[in-house]
């Protein structure tokens, strides 16, 4: 404004956000006093928050005054229909018209202007690039997020352009979605007030940004701390325009072990959104190949993220949803808004509900699940939000992406399925809060899906599928707070680490078994010796073009790793860490690889790796592959993991369990193995199972638990070892049976004569997840523990609490 500018400030109309805590939320909306309580509290902690000031709710009430809106409003809302979007559409063009249409009072125009020439002065940048975001004082509250309700406007210059946007963020009361939004949630109309905040611009458009929450935004498990992010400003993400990078970091961990992170999964991210090239204003550009290939974040900026979101965390007493911005000029990390998570804020911790789907259909399309449910209905494919009108009740709603304009329909439709967005985007923040299935990100839902089509969207199973036709299911409800206690621990088998967070909130003791062959076959896909010998893979690819073809897939999926042998260790540890990190401090016993040779040889490179047998069921299997001479090194990749994952996350709660091995002598050839590569049985607390699953194995019982620390049988090997059958051969399928006297002997046998020993046994066999009769025999056999199908553990519980009070224990 320049030398003209001498309006002193009142305190009344104008508060910068250093002088503002959340007792200020009258004044000054959930946003604005959430920032000013950073400002003030956290600051000496490290966090940084970008500076500006609050347009107050009392100037807000001055410039509705100066134009006697109040009446006007209340008019233009009169008879309101909130389900109707039409008659919500016209009557809020009407009322954001007046306010648009209004003038400053003088006072507060020359406030602004002061306000804004200070904040340059203060940051020695004249007419500095700002923020505009509208601050309600009823968004940001637990229960109502108010998700992208009002306005905000980025890249804002100059005194002209900050008092339009003010103007605007004040009329974004009474935006279509708004007015809808606070009928359904009880709020009044005119007694809503709105304070703006003017904020300094972080540089993000150079650099990268976000959103983070302080628990897990599908299952709400709050050990960990979920951090998004893509190259440029964040209203891409909020928007849903990118499939985002995400990261999993666990809490206990940070700040007291080398590598807290238990997930990273690197996403497409093929927009940004970056200042306009002339002027201010924003624009959307491509990103290039190579940025779509890297992550936006280091591990150490992941890490510093997570520390400051479990401050805020402990400073609010809450989970948090919590936006962060990376300055690409300075290099700096910010925090720009924190508000309380409004999800799992408000849900009954007491009552779990578990959806089945009883039927199975055609795949249509498949994308990321938002939230664990169920749902289904007629398709409607729609391009934008001008088409609500023609959205009815209970239909599933299609389209490419959805933003708050949408709201209104998508309270009534019955599932959302869209093309683009991660799981914070609007679509999914909405739809969790609403509690419908919605899978986002399928790329391809509005061209496949057609108006009309009967479709089933299953969000239940981790991952976000739809399905052709209306398919039945069920609800399982199950009160968690009259569940009984066990002497027979109730463990849990996990498969891969996607459904992990889900089936952790199943009550149980732990897991009996995670199966490292299934997280290689979905998350590496390669044979591990291919990716030590890549080199030598490379120079044959010279002459050999079906190697050359089976090279390019390996760097197509290794695509950042230059040693490729890192990228085995590293997916194999965040996957394991991620079912570690949800059960801790829980037991978690991983039992290590078992694949057969045909099905190595399955994985890419595998054909150039294994023998062939006629029978590799029993052949070069589990321990027998782990010492032999050119097995060997590929064996050391798994201990480096489970090493990683124990000592450099903090996850001691691992447990190693060894399959298949034959004798005792092998068994100590393995323990002597592991050792050599640093898993050293005892240090640090590390226990090594064995499976009990061969006949030997019983026979030699005693002198097996000399060597291992504890048992846990394996049924479905024992079972087709002691009835001499292939269970995967349909002729004599019709013998296989593990309630056969002879199995149920044999595992009788083991029990006691392990127990005597004083070591633990336990089984992760499929028969007490099937037969609940085989479940009772064990008890009456005092077996230590049951791990059990997640489907399973519940009834399970029940049954054995059964059995054991019959029994007197």
């Amino acid at each position: 404004m320049g030398a003209n500018t001498s309006a002193k400030k009142t305190n009344e109309q104008l508060l910068w956000f250093e002088e503002i805590t959340l007792k200020d939320l009258p004044k000054v909306g959930g946003k604005n006093a959430s920032l000013g309580e950073m400002i003030r509290h956290l600051t000496s902690k490290g966090i940084k928050v970008p500076e500006g000031f609050a347009i107050t709710t009392k100037a807000f009430a001055e410039f509705v005054d100066n134009s006697a809106l109040e009446g006007k409003i209340n008019a233009a809302l009169e008879g309101l229909d909130p389900d109707n979007p039409s008659d919500v559409a016209e009557r809020g063009k009407k009322v954001r018209k007046m306010f648009l249409e209004s003038p400053f009072p003088p006072e507060l125009q020359r406030e602004i202007e002061y306000g804004y020439w200070e904040l340059g002065r203060k940051l020695n940048i004249p007419n500095p690039s700002v923020a505009i975001r509208s601050s309600a004082t009823s968004e940001d509250l637990e229960g109502a997020s108010f998700a992208g309700q009002h306005e905000t406007m980025l890249n804002v210059r100059g005194e002209t352009a900050v008092l339009k946007a003010i103007k605007q963020c004040f009329a974004s009361l009474f935006t279509d979605r708004a007015i809808a939004y606070r009928v359904h949630k009880g709020f009044g109309q005119i007694g809503n007030l709105l304070s703006v905040g003017v904020q300094r611009m972080v540089r993000s458009d150079l650099a990268c940004s976000g959103v983070m929450f302080t628990l897990d935004t599908e299952s709400g498990f709050d050990n960990v701390v979920y951090i998004t992010g893509s190259w440029g400003l964040g209203e891409m993400i909020v928007q849903g325009a990118v499939n985002p990078d995400q990261f999993y970091v666990f809490k206990p961990s940070i700040g007291k072990f080398e590598d807290p992170i238990i997930e990273k999964k690197l996403g497409s991210k093929q927009q940004k959104l970056v200042y306009a090239e002339k002027g201010p204003g924003m624009m959307d550009v491509e990103v290039s190949e190579a940025d779509r290939q890297r992550f936006v974040l280091s591990d150490e900026e992941i890490v510093k993220l997570a520390e400051w979101a479990c401050i805020i965390e402990d400073h609010y007493k809450k989970h948090m949803d919590i936006e962060w911005a990376k300055d690409g000029i300075t290099g700096e990390m910010y925090i720009v808004q924190a508000r309380p998570e409004t999800v799992h804020a408000v849900k009954t911790q007491n009552v779990l509900e578990t959806y089945v789907l009883e039927d199975k259909g055609e795949v249509l399309t498949r994308g990321e699940a938002v939230g664990s449910k169920i749902g289904k209905g007629l398709v409607k494919v729609l391009e934008s939000a001008y088409e609500i009108s023609e959205f009815r009740k209970g239909e599933v709603l299609v389209t490419d992406k959805t933003d708050p304009d949408w709201e209104p329909i998508m309270r009534i439709a019955s599932a959302i399925v869209t093309d683009r967005g991660g799981r914070t985007c609007h679509a999914a923040i909405v739809s969790r809060e609403l509690g419908i299935p919605c899978i986002i990100g399928t790329g391809t839902g509005s061209r496949v899906l057609k108006t009309g089509q009967e479709v089933t969207i299953d969000t239940s199973e981790g991952q976000g599928l739809v399905y052709a036709g209306l398919l039945k299911f069920r609800i399982d409800r199950t009160n968690l707070a009259s569940l009984p206690t066990t002497k027979t621990k109730i463990m849990m088998n996990v498969s891969v680490p996607e459904h992990v967070f889900t089936q952790g909130q199943i009550p149980c003791d732990g897991v009996g078994l995670a199966r490292l062959e299934f997280i290689i076959m979905a998350h590496i896909g390669i044979h591990p010796l291919a990716l030590i010998e890549f080199e030598k893979l490379k120079k044959k690819a010279e002459t050999d073009p079906d190697i050359a073809k089976m090279v390019d897939k390996i760097e197509e999926l290794t695509h950042g790793y230059d040693n490729k042998e890192d990228f085995f260790v590293e997916k194999l540890a965040w996957g394991v860490g991620k079912i570690a990190a949800t059960f801790h401090p829980r037991d978690v016993i991983v039992r290590l690889s078992d694949f057969k040779t045909n099905e190595y040889a399955s994985l890419l490179g595998g054909t150039l790796y294994e023998p062939t047998e006629e029978n590799p069921m029993i052949g070069w299997r589990g321990a027998s592959r782990y010492y032999a001479g050119h097995f060997k090194e590929a064996f050391k990749l798994e201990c480096v993991a489970l090493k990683r994952v124990r000592d450099k996350k903090g996850l001691t709660n691992v447990k190693v369990m060894v399959p298949f091995c034959r004798t005792p002598e092998e068994g100590k050839k393995v323990i002597h193995t592991m050792a050599e590569f640093g898993l050293t049985q005892g240090e640090n607390g590390l226990e090594v199972f064995m499976m009990a699953e061969i006949p030997s194995n019983v026979v030699l019982a005693e002198e097996f638990a000399d060597v291992f620390d504890g048992f846990s049988i394996g049924s479905n090997d024992l079972t087709q070892l002691m009835l001499g059958l292939d269970r995967d051969s349909e002729l004599v399928s019709h013998l296989y049976d593990e309630r056969n006297p002879a199995v149920k002997r044999m595992i009788a046998s083991v029990i006691e004569r392990v127990k005597k020993k004083g070591k633990k046994i336990g089984i992760c066999g499929q028969a007490p997840s099937d037969f609940p009769d085989f479940a009772e025999f064990l008890v009456e056999c005092g077996i230590d523990s049951m791990s059990l199908n997640s489907d399973s553990v519940i009834k399970t519980r029940l049954l054995v609490a059964e059995k054991e009070k019959a029994l007197g224990h």
